[in-house]
């Protein structure tokens, strides 16, 4: 097993499965931008067979106790598994509980299953701002699944349906009043949606509720169904998993790669502001990034204009003048 401190090696290890050797890369690909491009070039190529499952929902819905059934599900069928699992970051202090691995007692225990938590580190949308990248190192790494658990989330934040093939949207009974249920920015982008904790009162509310609302999209390819299921308990995996299957058979049998090209242009747009404002910084924090911010924290200048100056000079230095 390769241990040089290499892309190469690293690559190599991870592959084999070195999990120090995955976690090292999944690091350098949150931190270091110069370095994440280098790594997500080589993975690139052999990261298409891998399939995305974005799983997401309300604080409490039991997100990752499903994370954890679909971990053992997949294993179940040897397929390698990457579970990311993204945690609020702290606004005073920084930090992040990270405390889904807690619920996920595959990971600590099992080869061929990562589990890697991520603080959003003030990024919304219901992942960080790494999180999308880092899918697609595990994905070129070799891990057949990667799914990707969203910190709890209410009525907006919606990214994971671009970062993912397959979208599973977990409510409980009683989350909501039919109103409720129709302003949900999260009712437009689920393909499969879960009602856990069936065993309480208001499941069939729920489940009629749900399905009344998705009468009224407009996909004719695919009709979301709502499945009932008790995390703790195991009940209703079983239907879960035949979602899953039926939702990627329709993509595959309807030329479905439209979210994956969507996704990979997406990929490519934020790849160009990530490499623009990481060519900036320098200036920014320069001597005449400097001078500016001093005029805007003093109140002797505005900070659009004072931006609009300090672009104006990374122009001309582009194009050779003084």
């Amino acid at each position: 097993m390769a241990t040089a401190g290499t892309t190469e090696s690293l690559i190599a290890a991870a592959r084999d499965g070195d999990k120090r050797a995955v976690g090292r890369l999944i690091s350098t690909v949150e931190n270091d931008h110069v370095a994440a491009v280098g790594i997500l070039q080589a993975v690139y190529a052999d990261s298409h067979e891998s399939w995305v499952t974005g799983l997401t929902g309300a604080p409490g819905a039991g997100k990752s106790t499903l994370a954890n059934l679909l971990i053992g599900e997949w294993r179940g069928r040897g397929r390698r598994v990457a579970v990311l699992a993204v945690d609020p970051t702290s606004p005073f202090t920084g930090g992040a509980l990270l405390g889904d691995r807690i619920r996920m007692q595959h990971g600590s225990q099992d080869g061929g299953v990562l589990v890697r938590s991520m603080a959003t580190r003030g990024w919304l949308g219901g992942m960080s701002r790494a999180t999308e990248r880092v899918a697609t190192l595990c994905a070129g790494l070799g891990f057949d699944e990667v799914l990707i658990e969203t910190v709890g989330v209410g009525q907006s934040e919606v990214d994971v349906a671009a970062a993912a093939d397959t979208t599973v949207v977990v409510v409980t009974p009683g989350w909501g009043d039919g109103v409720q249920v129709a302003k949900a920015g999260v009712m437009e982008i689920g393909d499969v949606f879960v009602v856990n904790k069936a065993d309480r009162d208001g499941t069939d509310i729920a489940v009629r509720e749900l399905l009344e609302m998705l009468e009224l999209a407009v996909n004719q390819a695919w009709s979301p169904p709502v499945v009932p299921t008790v995390a703790t308990s195991g009940a209703g995996l079983e239907d879960l998993t035949a979602a899953l299957t039926a939702h990627r058979s329709v993509l595959a049998g309807s030329g479905g790669d439209h979210r994956r090209a969507a996704r990979r242009l997406r990929d490519f747009r934020r790849a160009v502001l990530d490499g623009l404002e990481a060519a900036l910084v320098p200036l920014v924090d320069g001597p005449a990034g400097a001078e500016l911010q001093a005029e805007v924290g003093s109140g002797a200048r505005d900070p659009w204009s004072a931006a609009n100056a300090l672009i104006e000079r990374a122009r001309i230095a582009q194009d050779g003048g003084e």
